[in-house]
């Protein structure tokens, strides 16, 4: 399980140390593709075949289904955690993230977030701000 928020820079050769309390579910291999909101999604190899299940069931009909897929599958990259604890972000990724040096990685349960950290502070600030109203609406989804 995947939780907090912690900040850390990316080096010059695009390395991005991973925390340690996430390092021992990432050792089996780690799964970066592109996320909503402009940030990386970020999963362990077997959350990634769940996923990557439910997508390759979506109707190829449906044109907002290849969509996503496209987003998703296209984008992913595999990459390891090194002896240092850190992976190596595909400069793809990072362009599509806008991520320079620092950054924020979220833990949200099953998955981590790899945010631009400018971008994070905006996002954050705005949800707090909103927070009274998304909670009202998370009712209409039976929360």
């Amino acid at each position: 399980m995947f939780i907090g928020e912690y900040t850390h820079s990316i080096d010059g050769k695009n390395r991005l140390f991973v925390p340690t309390k996430f390092q021992k579910d990432l050792k089996q291999g780690v799964v970066v593709t592109r996320g909503l909101d402009s940030c990386l999604f970020v999963f362990t190899l077997k959350s990634w075949e769940q996923i990557a299940e439910k997508l390759k069931s979506m109707p190829l009909t449906n044109q907002n289904s290849r969509a996503f897929a496209r987003l998703m599958l296209a984008g992913a990259m595999e990459v390891k955690l090194d002896k240092q604890g850190r992976i190596l972000l595909p400069q793809y990724l990072k362009e599509f993230a806008s991520l320079n040096k620092e950054t924020v990685l979220a833990g949200l349960f099953d998955r981590i977030e790899i945010w631009n950290k400018e971008s994070w502070e905006k996002y954050k600030k705005q949800t707090e701000k909103d927070s009274n109203k998304i909670a009202e609406n998370l009712t209409e989804l039976g929360i």
